[in-house]
C-alpha cells in the first residue's frame, strides 16, 4: 500500500480528488504539480505541505514562491520540476493525472526511479505504449490503471491466471453529451453543449474527447496495452448509466463486470490500496435505485474519431502518436471557438494521413511524430 505521493496534475479533477481520498489512508504527500493555478496549488499546499511543489511556468512558480515565503517548500517549474516531482525521493507511488504528452517523459522517468505508478494519464500508453510497458517490466513497476474503465478490467482480471483464458475485454462508454444525434445534428454543436457531460465532471479535454468519442478510441488503444491483448479482443459498448465501468468476457462464456457510482474516488483510492481495500468517501451503489442498465452499438458514422483510433491500433508503431497529438491540437482550437465538432476528427485523419510512419519508434521518434501532427493541424487552420 502507498505510503507516500507525488501527484503530477494536483489542481485538475483527478489530482483534487486523490487529495480528498488521501487523508483518511494516512498517506504523505511528497510533491504537487500543476499547470498555471496558483491560488489552488497555494491551498492545496497550505493543507497537505508537500516537500516540492511545481508550475507548469516560470511566472506561476514566482507568484506561487511569493505566496508561500512563509514555508519551506521547495518550488520549481517545467519539465525538469515535473521530472523532479515524478522521482521524488520520498515517494513510492507517482499519480500521473497531467492531460496530454506531457506526462510521457515524467512518467518514464518514475519508472526508472522505481515508482509504483497510478496511471490517469492515458496518452502516456496510447503514444508510446511498448516504450513505457517494457521500461515497467524491466524495472519491476507496477502500473495500476485509475481510469474508471481499466480499473473496472484490472478487478475483473484478478482471479484470471492465464490471459489466454480472456475472450475480449468490454470497455463502457457513456455516449456522452450527443448520444443518438446524427451527424447532420452534429455539425453545428458548439463547446458549451459538448462540455455538458451527462454522468461525469471532468476536465475540458478530457469531456470534449467523450463528446467525439475519441476518448474511447484511446482507452481501447491503452488497454491494447496495459493488458497486453490484441485490438481483436477489445470492443466498446454505449451505457449510459455509467454503472457498469466495464467488463471482461471469458472464453467458457462467463462474463464479469464491475459496477459502482460514477465516482472517480473509488478507482483512484484503489490505485493507491492495492492489494487492499479500504473504507471510502464515495458513496456505495444502491441497485434498488439507480433504474435499468442499457447497452447500445457505438454510431462509428456519427464519432468517426473512435473508428479513428482503431486504425491508428490496427497500425500501431507512431500512427498512435499522431492520432493523439493531432487530436490534442485540434480539441485546443475548438475549445478556442477556432473549428466546428467534425474539423476534429478531419484533422485527426488528415494527420493519420500525412504524417510519415515509423514502426517500431524511439522514445524521440514519439516526440517527433508528436510534433508534425500537431503542426500538421495548426498549418490548415
Amino acid at each position: 500500500m502507498t505510503r507516500c505521493i507525488s501527484i503530477l496534475g494536483s489542481t485538475g479533477s483527478i489530482g483534487r480528488q486523490t487529495l480528498d481520498v488521501i487523508p483518511q489512508l494516512g498517506i504523505a504527500v511528497a510533491a504537487l504539480t500543476a499547470g498555471t493555478n496558483v491560488e489552488r496549488m497555494e491551498a492545496q499546499c497550505r493543507q497537505f505541505r508537500p516537500k516540492l511543489a511545481v508550475m507548469a511556468t516560470d511566472a506561476a512558480a514566482r507568484d506561487l514562491r511569493t505566496r508561500l515565503s512563509d514555508l519551506d517548500i521547495d518550488i520549481q517549474s517545467g519539465m525538469d520540476g515535473l521530472i523532479a516531482a515524478a522521482t521524488h525521493p520520498d515517494a513510492d507511488t507517482v499519480v500521473t493525472a497531467v492531460v496530454g504528452m506531457v506526462g510521457l517523459r515524467p512518467t518514464l522517468a518514475a519508472i526508472a526511479a522505481k515508482k509504483r505508478i497510478a496511471l490517469a494519464n492515458k496518452e502516456t500508453l496510447v503514444c508510446a505504449g511498448e516504450l513505457v510497458m517494457a521500461a515497467a517490466q524491466e524495472n519491476g513497476v507496477d502500473i495500476l490503471p485509475v481510469d474508471s474503465e481499466h480499473s473496472a478490467i484490472f478487478q475483473c482480471l484478478m482471479g484470471c491466471q492465464d490471459r489466454s483464458e480472456v475472450r475480449r475485454l468490454i470497455l463502457t462508454a457513456s455516449g456522452g453529451p450527443f448520444f443518438g444525434m446524427n451527424r447532420e445534428q452534429l455539425r453545428t454543436v458548439k463547446k458549451g453543449d459538448a462540455l455538458k457531460h451527462p454522468n461525469w465532471k471532468m476536465g475540458e479535454k478530457i469531456t470534449i474527447d467523450c463528446s467525439t468519442m475519441m476518448n474511447k478510441g484511446l482507452e481501447v488503444i491503452e488497454a491494447m496495452r496495459l493488458y497486453d491483448l490484441p485490438l481483436s479482443q477489445v470492443d466498446v459498448v454505449i451505457h449510459r448509466q455509467s454503472i457498469v465501468h466495464s467488463l471482461v468476457e471469458y472464453r467458457d462464456g462467463a462474463v464479469m463486470a464491475q459496477l459502482g457510482t460514477p465516482d472517480m474516488r473509488i478507482p483512484i483510492q484503489l490505485a493507491l490500496t492495492y492489494p487492499r481495500r479500504l473504507d471510502n468517501p464515495a458513496p456505495a451503489l444502491d441497485l434498488l435505485t439507480c433504474g435499468p442498465l442499457t447497452f447500445h452499438a457505438p454510431d462509428l458514422e456519427a464519432f468517426p474519431c473512435l473508428a479513428l483510433a482503431r486504425q491508428a491500433a490496427e497500425r500501431g508503431g507512431t500512427a498512435c502518436a499522431v492520432l493523439n497529438g493531432a487530436n490534442e491540437a485540434a480539441v485546443a482550437l475548438y475549445l478556442r471557438d477556432e473549428i466546428g465538432f467534425y474539423d476534429i476528427s478531419d484533422a485527426v485523419a488528415r494527420a493519420m494521413d500525412t504524417v510519415p510512419f515509423v514502426a517500431g519508434p524511439t522514445l524521440e521518434q514519439v516526440l517527433e511524430a508528436d510534433r508534425a501532427a500537431r503542426d500538421s493541424v495548426y498549418s490548415n487552420v
